[in-house]
């Protein structure tokens, strides 16, 4: 089984950005994004009305930190320590040494190949530091530049479910998107 231990928080680096530990002292900046309807389009879960419901988005990864179940950085530019983005391990399968990851940019952001150098270094960290075998990616179908991220990083689409997922009020469809570890991989092909 996979044994995790985020005591000592693993800070990441990219050529423009760190990513760092989400803290309360982001609340603003979360709540900015998590309130933000161009940023939350595709991400269906409930968005932030509050800056209390930042803050309880901030405790719940916090908890998971402490307990490791959860790890999500909070993407910086290296030039200015603000909060542009967030980026996780969540849904973390100790047994099956899988963990799914999701990610949030702000808007004005969008475009700029962030996001890439962030989720390469998370994959990174995710398959060299913390053991995965596999990472999943579930993403609303509709999201192509997600997609698109995706495929980029070597996911394939494993599935498409219709109809699996309830909210606000109507199913939604789900895609299903798996990248096996590096060595797994090579392993497969010999």
């Amino acid at each position: 089984m996979l044994v995790l231990d985020f005591s000592n928080f693993p800070v990441l680096s990219t050529k423009r950005l760190l990513l760092r530990q989400v803290t309360k002292a982001d609340a603003n900046e979360v709540f900015g994004l998590r309130s933000d309807s161009n940023v939350m389009k595709y991400i269906d879960r409930p968005m932030a009305k509050t800056i209390d419901d930042a803050i309880n988005y901030i405790q719940k990864i916090e908890n998971g930190i402490t307990n490791n179940d959860y790890i999500a950085w909070a993407l910086t530019l290296k030039e200015n320590n603000t909060l542009i983005g967030i980026i996780s391990f969540h849904r973390i399968e100790k047994e099956n040494y899988r963990a799914e990851i999701g990610y949030i940019l702000a808007t004005n952001f969008h475009r700029k190949g962030l996001m890439q150098e962030a989720v390469t270094a998370v994959l990174d960290y995710g398959f060299n530091i913390m053991k995965l075998h596999s990472v999943e990616a579930v993403i609303n179908p509709a999201n192509d530049i997600s997609a698109k991220l995706l495929e980029k990083n070597g996911f394939v689409r494993e599935a498409y479910f219709k109809e699996n997922y309830y909210f606000n009020g109507k199913f939604l469809d789900s895609a299903i998107y798996s990248l096996l570890a590096p060595a797994a991989i090579k392993e497969k092909a010999e």
